[in-house]
C-alpha cells in the first residue's frame, strides 16, 4: 500500500480515517496500512508499550480456540466476524489441518480485507473458505447473506468467533444485543469465542490508548469482566472460563497472563 510518499488504496478505502484492521496489521508487522493507521498505532504503543505483544497473543488465542473447537467440540464450520487483514496461519488453515472438510465464512467491513481475503484465504479442496463484506452493527445482513447460507449448515453447530471486534461498538450501539442476535441464530452445540480489551489490569495505560484512538475519530471501548461475561448470555463457559487471553489453555505456562490486557472466553450453546 506504500509507494514512496504516495499512498495507493483500493476503491472504497479512505486513507484519511484510521481502521482497526489496518492498525492491527501494523502492530503485527504487516504492510497493509496507511500513515493515519500507523500514527494511531504508534500513539497506542506509546500508551501501551506491550501493544504488539498483545496483538500477537490475540492471534495465538484464535489458533488455540480453533484447534480445540475442532478437536474437542467437533465443530466443523466457523463464522469469523471482524476478520482483519489475513495473517498466516488463518483460522481455516488451523481448522483444516485437523479436519480438512471444515468450512469458514469470514466477515469484515474494510475493502482492504476483501482484497487480501480473496487472495490468501484459499481452502483445502475438501472444505470451503468464503468471505463476505458486512458489518457486525447489522447482524441480520450477516445472517441473511446468501454466501453464508450456501456455506454454513445451520442445522449443525457453528463456531462463532468475535476476536477483538466488540470494542469497536460503543455501549449505545448495544454490543450485547448484537451478539445476542447472532447467538440466537446458532444451533445447539455451537460455540462462541470472544476476546475483548479491558482496563481491569492497567487502567492508566488503557485509558491513554483509548484516548489516542478516540482522538483520531475511532470508537474504542475497554470493558470489564462483568460486561464481557454478559456477551456470552446463558451459554455454558468452557474451562477455564473468562480469563486473560494468554491464560486461556496456553500451550506452555504463562508467567504473567495479565500482561496482555484482554479478556477471553469460549462458551457452548446448550
Amino acid at each position: 500500500m506504500q509507494h514512496g510518499n504516495d499512498e495507493v488504496a483500493p476503491p472504497g478505502v479512505n486513507i484519511n480515517v484510521p481502521h482497526s484492521a489496518r492498525i492491527y496489521d501494523y502492530w503485527l508487522g504487516g504492510k497493509d496500512n496507511f500513515a493515519v493507521d500507523r500514527a494511531v498505532g504508534e500513539a497506542m504503543i506509546t500508551a501501551i508499550p506491550g501493544m504488539r505483544y498483545m496483538a500477537g497473543e490475540n492471534r495465538k488465542f484464535v489458533h488455540r480456540a480453533a484447534r480445540d473447537l475442532v478437536a474437542q467440540e467437533g465443530i466443523r464450520q466457523f463464522l469469523d466476524i471482524g476478520t482483519g487483514i489475513p495473517t498466516r496461519p488463518n483460522l481455516h488453515e488451523i481448522a483444516q489441518a485437523i479436519e480438512p472438510e471444515t468450512r469458514v465464512v469470514y466477515v469484515d467491513n474494510d475493502p482492504i480485507v476483501l482484497v487480501h481475503a480473496r487472495a490468501l484465504m484459499i481452502s483445502k479442496p475438501e472444505g470451503r473458505s468464503e468471505y463476505i463484506s458486512a458489518d457486525i452493527r447489522d447482524p441480520e445482513s450477516i445472517l441473511g447473506d446468501k454466501t453464508l447460507r450456501d456455506t454454513l449448515d445451520f442445522d449443525k453447530p457453528v463456531g462463532l468467533t468475535l476476536i477483538a471486534i466488540l470494542m469497536l461498538l460503543a455501549d449505545e450501539d448495544d454490543p450485547w444485543g448484537k451478539v445476542a442476535a447472532l447467538r440466537d441464530a446458532m444451533p445447539s452445540g455451537s460455540c462462541l469465542a470472544i476476546t475483548h480489551p479491558t482496563a481491569d489490569f492497567n487502567p492508566v495505560e488503557v485509558e491513554e490508548a483509548v484516548a489516542a484512538a478516540t482522538g483520531a475519530g475511532m470508537t474504542l471501548v475497554a470493558r470489564d469482566h462483568a460486561a464481557v461475561a454478559r456477551l456470552f448470555g446463558d451459554w455454558e463457559l468452557l474451562p477455564p472460563g473468562i480469563v486473560p487471553v494468554s491464560g486461556w489453555r496456553p500451550d506452555e505456562p504463562v508467567a504473567s497472563p495479565e500482561a496482555a490486557y484482554y479478556w477471553a472466553g469460549v462458551a457452548r450453546k446448550p
